[in-house]
């Protein structure tokens, strides 16, 4: 397959970012004292705002005011996001080869016999839906 297009890094989401998001996934709309108690990871309330602020920034999620406080909610899914990172990983260290990457995972161990064939099914599934 060839690669894609180099995508924007504002695309890319930092850890942080990730946390935050997953927690927008899935719990769902908060105020940012909402995510900051979902992510109980320990970070000050200012620097989840912060965060939130440059989400908002990126377009990743919206907000509208709910009596004095921001609500936020993810504008984009889980897997516009996972697919903006793999794109983005692809590009970076596999030259843009898909191939790469998977010889990368078997090599490394991180996927089996039984993932190959799941993926393969998958494939052929995607491919005939596309015809």
């Amino acid at each position: 397959m060839a690669a894609s297009p180099r995508r924007r890094s504002g695309e890319v989401l930092t850890p942080l970012e990730l946390e935050i998001m997953q927690v927008l996934w899935d719990g769902g709309a908060g105020s940012t004292a909402d995510v900051q108690a979902r992510l109980n990871s320990g970070h000050a309330y200012t620097t989840i705002q912060t965060m939130l602020n440059i989400l908002l920034t990126k377009q990743k999620v919206t907000r509208v005011q709910e009596g004095r406080a921001f609500h936020y909610k993810a504008a984009v899914t889980r897997e516009g996001a996972v697919g903006a990172t793999l794109s983005d990983l692809v590009g970076r260290m596999f030259g843009g080869s898909g191939e790469a990457l998977l010889m990368a995972l078997i090599n490394e161990r991180q996927i089996d016999a039984g993932d190959i064939a799941r993926a393969a099914r998958l494939l052929e599934t995607k491919d005939r839906e596309e015809t």
